[in-house]
């Protein structure tokens, strides 16, 4: 029998959830199996949970599912989030934003303190943007010059488009590039930190350092959890 391994590491993830917790609910559809169950537990339960979106997708799947929402501005930190990845490394290291919510993502895995990622063995890989595109979210007004600029770091660019071919638009009104490393991304760090330095650039997909916990399904039905080192 095959299992989806998406919804098992979404499942499983839930469970880490605690009455009283303040959860980051990241977006996709492996969190979507994380909605799904936080929701049960909250239903058969009593689990006392309340949640910060990082999208307009999420929030509004979470509230047809009956889970406590709360703004930014009603806390100071979370205890947990749970989100996903479209790749990750070895040292934790991911690229995310296939979803196009990567800003508010990565706001919310600044304040989180365990943040929990959930993906299918296929997204663990040995070097980021071999399979994946990096996105990055950019200003409307600035993206000609992004665009070169990101050129010069090694990448091809390309406008993110949406529906019937217009550029596809954030949730916060930004535009995103998707770059294509045709040897990968050799150093992630400082890939991150060129990309921020260029002006125009509102948040890049690679997400650095703010990663502790990674909930991996298989298609056997099994589950690998592992935790960073140090």
């Amino acid at each position: 029998m095959t299992h989806n391994p998406k919804e098992l590491s979404g499942r499983h993830a839930a469970e880490l959830a605690e009455s009283g917790m303040t959860l980051g609910l990241g977006t996709g559809s492996t969190v979507y199996f994380t909605l799904v169950r936080l929701a049960e537990r909250i239903r058969d339960e009593g689990l006392d949970v309340r949640g910060v979106p990082t999208s307009v997708d999420t929030e509004t799947k979470a509230r047809e599912m009956g889970i406590p929402l709360v703004g930014l501005d009603e806390v100071d930190f979370l205890d947990l989030t749970i989100d996903g990845a479209d790749e990750i490394d070895g040292e934790f290291h991911m690229i995310k934003g296939g979803g196009g919510a990567l800003l508010r993502e990565k706001v919310v895995a600044s304040i989180t303190q365990r943040q929990v990622i959930v993906v299918g063995r296929d997204k663990v890989v040995e070097r980021l943007g071999l399979g994946f595109l990096l996105p990055v979210e950019v200003a409307p007004f600035a993206q000609p010059t992004v665009e070169r600029a990101l050129a010069r770091l090694g990448c091809t660019p390309r406008m993110r488009l949406g529906e019937q071919g217009a550029p596809f638009v954030t949730d916060n009104a930004n535009r995103i590039l998707d770059c294509k490393f045709a040897d990968g991304i050799l150093d992630p760090r400082r890939l991150e930190q060129d990309i921020d330095r260029i002006p125009g650039v509102v948040e890049s997909g690679l997400f650095i350092d703010l990663a502790h916990v990674c909930v991996i399904g298989e298609a056997d039905g099994t589950v690998e959890v592992r935790e960073k080192r140090g």
